[in-house]
């Protein structure tokens, strides 16, 4: 058994009978767990040269655009020629395009040749229209001419360029299929004009293939996965502006509210909270069902700008929406079932919030504390996200290595060259992965370590309150949060970083676990033979350990990190032991109000989300360049970053509860069953004796 811990908190008296003083959490502590802390240095100067390595080698326009025959990326002001205003990628040789998309065909889509153009063109009624490469060599027109040419300078080729590009070798070709802007891409349509295709036989040009094949092969080049994962990437790029708007200032202004009415109105607040947390997740659901089709005709479409109203493409995005839409079904019809099952409970759930209610206002300054913590991650989300969309686009443009015929007139070698006539692709390396995985971590990791160290400060600001008997101590702080963050730089950020790491750690192992099981599930629901079924059940008992895992290192640790001063391992060694010692009093109190604290979270997430589709829904994002493929990505990430700008304010409600209840504990523990230092103020809370003595005794 574990001593007790005056020599830490609160006045005690000495051996000769005389009160100890010198302060109420003493400040004779020493720094502990440095290693980890040194560790975590390390670990953010790795960081950095990571992310460094990203915006080196990356490129962000090549998630939204492709590449044309010199290796260029689609929109690049850099390139050569400059390509800022042409951003659609037209494969200008039907018949390569026809080949990549047969059967038993060797020949690739990404080595067909391609063009950076600022629209997809259309055959002519009357005539035929050419598109032609870049201008260069003896072709002495700007590319500002050949635009406004609508990329034809057919008439000025010398009689070899005009053979070689009826033999469909360039430099100009034939515009014989319409086609239409498909996330940046000209998508053929099977259909040829008559009239193009008859003057192109007239002039002697080669046959061209008409079989659907040509319209198929695009689109299994667009709905790639790793194209729709490009494009899931280049969305929350574009939708910027909406991150900061949803996913920063309106669940900041809505943890603010939140707190304040808990504050002033604690009684209604758990009503309000779940009948809200209802009216949202219907809401953000019916939002699923709009864009996924099921509901008016507001579908997400594929095609970008003015089109045929009869023309439709389909898009992989489409189905993870309705997929999505599925599975908030799911949860809606579970959660409105459970926030039905704790109404009778509701009551229980007021009585813990007043708990925290008091706290918060006599503890200065402890409602505001999270605006802290919530500045910097937000600089820190700012500078993840773009190194994020670098490191993702981080892979090298490189010439494809082809056997296939690809012969093409080179202006400025004045020949067909068949040499080096392959297409471009943008090559990653297995290292790539790698940093995106390491990055991804360092993410996770420093969002814990933030919340940790907002929860810890909380804590400790909270329990100067507690073990001075309230507000009328004058040993408490004017400001105990800045006290609380004092000690928590100067002695425990080593503990928070190991915290935080061993959070992070299980959960990227759960996750890679759960991973694991999933594929083996998927190849079949009962593994045959031994290491089928060795390994599955092994995985599900591992999962079990890291749940357990998962529930014994929480915040419980961080309140006896603040309070005692220890190491994060002993801190979380007495907490565990006061949680079990005193189980049935802390879930009596506590556990509905976490409820009820979780829903409120919810609703800030889910407020982001909803307001996050109105704003994805309007004019900008739905045409030109910031049009999106899909609202999934952008919708989910301010669902995100809300939860976690509600975590970080709901802990004052959070932490000052468990904290005070903590506390209460140990101080009957240490006393014999009864409490010393519980302030009036809590007693007032609890409002009876009764309630006290279930607090304290547990159950007969």
């Amino acid at each position: 058994m574990r001593g007790p811990l005056g020599p830490v908190i609160g006045r005690y008296p000495s051996s000769d009978g005389s009160t100890q003083v010198g302060g109420i959490i003493r400040h004779n502590r020493k720094c502990r767990d440095v290693a980890f802390l040194v560790f975590f240095i390390a670990f953010w100067v790795a960081m950095i040269v990571n992310s460094s390595f990203g915006f080196n080698r990356g490129n962000p326009l090549r998630l939204t655009f492709g590449l044309d025959y010199k290796g260029n990326v689609c929109g690049d002001k850099h390139a050569n020629p400059g390509l800022r205003q042409l951003k659609l990628r037209y494969w200008m040789n039907p018949n390569q395009v026809y080949q990549s998309g047969l059967k038993d065909s060797q020949f690739n889509l990404a080595n067909a040749r391609s063009i950076c153009l600022l629209d997809c063109p259309t055959p002519s009624d009357d005539s035929l229209n050419w598109v032609c490469d870049y201008p260069e060599g003896d072709i002495r027109i700007s590319t500002e001419d050949w635009i406004d040419r609508y990329y034809d300078y057919f008439e000025f080729l010398t009689p070899e360029m005009r053979n070689t590009s009826l033999q469909l070798q360039g430099p100009c070709y034939p515009v014989i299929f319409p086609s239409v802007n498909v996330y940046w891409s000209c998508q053929f349509i099977a259909r040829s004009s008559n009239m193009s295709l008859r003057h192109w036989q007239q002039m002697g040009g080669v046959k061209i293939n008409e079989d659907i094949v040509i319209d198929r092969s695009i689109h299994r080049s667009i709905n790639a996965r790793s194209s729709v994962l490009k494009r899931y990437m280049a969305d929350i790029g574009k939708s910027w502006p909406v991150l900061i708007v949803c996913g920063g200032f309106l669940p900041l202004f809505l943890s603010v509210v939140w707190l304040l009415l808990i504050r002033h109105f604690v009684a209604a607040m758990p009503w309000i909270t779940v009948a809200l947390f209802n009216i949202l997740i219907i809401s953000v659901t019916m939002f699923y069902y709009l864009k996924a089709g099921w509901i008016g005709n507001d579908a997400i479409s594929s095609i970008i700008g003015e089109h045929d109203p009869y023309t439709h493409v389909y898009g992989r995005e489409l189905d993870h929406i309705r997929a999505v839409a599925v599975l908030m079904t799911f949860i809606m019809v579970v959660s409105i079932l459970a926030s039905i099952a704790i109404i009778r409970r509701i009551i229980m759930a007021t009585s813990v919030l007043k708990v925290a209610a008091k706290v918060i206002g006599e503890v200065q300054a402890l409602i505001i504390f999270p605006v802290i913590p919530y500045a910097i991650l937000a600089v820190f989300y700012m500078f993840w996200l773009s190194a994020a969309l670098h490191l993702f686009s981080s892979g090298q443009v490189v010439q494809n290595n082809c056997d296939s015929n690809c012969c093409s007139y080179n202006l400025a070698l004045k020949k067909v060259n068949c040499d080096q006539c392959c297409g471009y692709s943008v090559h990653y390396t297995p290292h790539i992965a790698v940093a995106v995985f390491f990055h991804l971590f360092g993410c996770y990791w420093a969002t814990q370590f933030i919340i940790a160290c907002s929860a810890t400060v909380i804590a400790g600001s909270v329990a100067s309150y507690y073990w001075a008997r309230g507000e009328t101590s004058p040993e408490v702080p004017f400001l105990p949060v800045f006290s609380s963050m004092k000690r928590l730089i100067r002695y425990s950020l080593g503990s928070i970083a190991l915290g935080s790491l061993v959070v992070s750690f299980v959960e990227s192992i759960r996750f890679i676990l759960e991973s694991v099981r999933r594929k083996l599930k998927a190849v079949t629901s009962t593994p045959n033979g031994f290491f089928g079924k060795a390994t599955f059940h092994s995985s599900q008992f591992l999962l079990r350990c890291i749940e357990w895992t998962l529930k014994s290192v929480n915040r419980n640790a961080y309140i006896m990190i603040a309070i005692t001063g220890k190491s994060f391992c002993r801190a979380s060694a007495i907490a565990t032991e006061l949680i079990f010692s005193n189980i049935l009093r802390i879930g009596r109190v506590n556990v509905i109000g976490d409820v009820i604290l979780s829903l409120g979270k919810l609703c800030v997430s889910l407020s982001s989300a909803l307001f996050a589709f109105l704003m994805l829904d309007t004019h900008k994002y739905r045409s030109a360049d910031n049009k999106i493929s899909s609202p999934l990505f952008p919708v989910l990430v301010c669902w995100g970053l809300g939860y976690v700008v509600a975590t970080l304010f709901f802990a004052v409600v959070e932490m000052s509860i468990d904290t005070i209840i903590l506390s209460f504990c140990q101080d009957s523990e240490e006393h014999q069953g009864t409490a010393q230092y519980a302030p009036p103020l809590l007693i007032e809370t609890l409002n009876d004796q009764n309630e006290m003595q279930r607090l304290t005794q547990g159950p007969n």
